[in-house]
């Protein structure tokens, strides 16, 4: 009989796309463009890529399979997707534009200029020097396994980043960024009207149907982490900057939980100060400031205890750092006093839950969401589970080629002995940095989580990567 001090844990990791793209289907007269297949060839080795030469052989190449079809505007302009979407209901079809009308304009307006571009699911700009294809060509293939997982498999747990911007310009400038620190911890969904942030946040086409008991009944706006919104975007048929201001108070109003992030350089957006960060689009230093705001403040970095001036009083970087300041606000002091009142609120805004899922404790984060504990009850249930979790981290190990990880030496060993294709896959779905998340090695995780890529190379690329970091734990 194995006794509860030497039992073993099952890891779990969490799958947010049960769906994988199989096909990147190439038709685009830019050399650039066909040539950015080669980085998909690279950084995600189980895609089959292809570029096809004429209108007939996309139609032939088409098939049930989950694909992502990749066009130019010349490519688009000469072949009707509309066609394909029989043949291909599992496919999302991509524009990489050139035309810096369709680069910056609302959709309805470039859908009347350039009718082509109607037929696109997502829009992407790419140009010669600032969005070349081969940087934007990742993140547009995982938008697009994003979107297809969000509409087919809309009842999974998830967290998502939802952005509003009419202009693809801006979002293919920062969803490089935004990828590689999120890796498979959360999905992103693209909208560009205010109609189309009521249908993916509500399920409603219009405000006056919202559920005002349950507004999360038909929606996704319980599995959002966080808006990123501009101001100006189309709200019926006019470009306003009620549109921006509608949203966010509506969000602040139906999911309180949300952090808003307000990306604009508009005099409006200052004027919303109160509702969300304020994020000068475009601005030097811009994109390491929303790195920053994400980190801190959608789970992805580390706990962040702030007053309610905003004031950083706790940070912690792993879930032993958590129950330290859990311990501390069990006491009777004034300081205890004042962490149990704030705690209180992050409760209530599902920051532990959110925290915990964004860290691979995903059982444990499906225990703690849906209780709302106030006062000494809520430091109690934190402090137990908490506790628990920590002593089972030892004993969670991970698994991999038939040998069991526990350590970090573990884990070199199995990185210098197997066969590449034996770890490519837990390389490709993020299962080695959410194991060591876990584990409480956030720093390594997340210089491990954006390495992708097959054969030798990538196995020489992660064992670096983890030696350098024993080291550095070890000192």
């Amino acid at each position: 009989m194995t006794s509860r001090a030497s039992r073993e844990y099952k890891f779990i990791p969490r799958i947010i796309n049960p769906v994988k793209m199989k096909r990147a289907l190439f038709f685009a007269a830019d050399g650039q463009v066909r040539d950015s297949r080669k980085v998909l060839d690279e950084r995600m080795p189980w895609l089959k890529t292809e570029v096809l030469p004429s209108p007939q052989s996309v139609t032939a190449a088409v098939s049930g399979e989950p694909s992502v079809l990749l066009f130019d505007d010349t490519g688009l302009a000469i072949l009707e997707a509309e066609k394909l979407r029989p043949k291909s209901p599992d496919s999302v079809v991509i524009l990489l534009s050139f035309q810096p009308y369709i680069q910056y304009a609302p959709p309805q307006a470039a859908w009347q200029k350039y009718p082509y571009a109607a037929g696109a699911d997502l829009i992407f700009a790419v140009n010669r020097v600032v969005f070349p294809p081969e940087n934007i060509i990742l993140p547009a293939v995982r938008a697009a396994e994003d979107l297809l997982n969000i509409k087919k498999h809309s009842g999974l747990k998830r967290f998502i980043f939802h952005i509003v911007d009419d202009e693809p310009r801006w979002f293919s400038q920062f969803l490089p960024v935004l990828y590689a620190m999120i890796g498979q911890r959360a999905d992103i969904m693209i909208t560009r009207t205010y109609e189309e942030c009521l249908d993916f946040l509500f399920g409603v086409k219009e405000e006056s149907k919202i559920d005002a008991e349950s507004p999360a009944a038909r929606g996704h706006g319980d599995d959002v982490v966080c808006l990123i919104t501009d101001i100006f975007f189309p709200k019926g048929k006019e470009l306003q900057s009620g549109a921006g201001r509608d949203l966010i108070r509506l969000v602040k109003k139906r999911f309180p939980r949300i952090p808003v992030i307000i990306a604009s350089k508009a005099k409006e957006a200052h004027e919303l100060q109160g509702l969300g960060f304020v994020l000068p689009k475009g601005d030097p230093g811009s994109l390491e400031k929303l790195k920053e705001y994400i980190l801190n403040f959608t789970g992805m970095g580390d706990f962040l205890i702030s007053d309610d001036e905003g004031r950083e009083i706790r940070r912690a970087r792993n879930i032993r750092e958590i129950l330290a300041i859990v311990l501390e606000a069990e006491k009777d002091t004034k300081e205890g006093i004042r962490l149990r009142q704030i705690l209180e609120k992050y409760g209530d805004k599902d920051k532990f839950s959110t925290w915990l899922y964004m860290h691979s404790y995903r059982e444990l984060a499906d225990k703690l969401r849906p209780k709302r504990s106030r006062g000494r009850k809520l430091i109690a249930l934190l402090k137990e589970n908490l506790e628990l979790e920590i002593a089972r981290l030892g004993r969670t190990p991970l698994f991999i080629g038939g040998g069991k990880i526990l350590h970090l030496s573990d884990l070199l060993a199995a990185l210098r002995s197997l066969p590449p294709e034996t770890i490519q896959p837990y390389s490709d779905n993020d299962i080695i940095s959410s194991w060591l998340d876990r584990r409480g090695y956030p720093e390594l995780a997340e210089e491990l989580r954006p390495v992708h890529g097959s054969g030798a190379g990538l196995l020489q690329a992660l064992a670096e990567i983890v030696e350098k970091w024993i080291s550095i734990y070890g000192e």
